[in-house]
């Protein structure tokens, strides 16, 4: 039972997240909106090993996704 509530609050810190470097994204990249969802989950990829505008926890939580579960959870929201 814990376990599940970890679970759900854990999805609800990464889509917080990912609206978040989305946003962060499309500042750089003011065409993002016309790109793919491969495209944005592979920058998306490469913007959360890097690290940027992550603390620690955070960079956890969304660093072992794979781009193919970025691409997911974008099409989701």
């Amino acid at each position: 039972m814990l376990h599940d509530k970890k679970t759900d609050t854990d999805a609800e810190r990464r889509k917080v997240l990912l609206r978040r470097l989305v946003s962060e994204l499309s500042k750089d990249n003011p065409d993002l909106y016309y790109q793919s969802t491969s495209q944005i989950s592979r920058l998306l990829k490469d913007h959360i090993s890097a690290g940027k505008s992550l603390n620690g926890e955070d960079r956890k939580l969304m660093e072992p996704l794979s781009c193919r579960d970025l691409e997911v959870l974008l099409s989701l929201h």
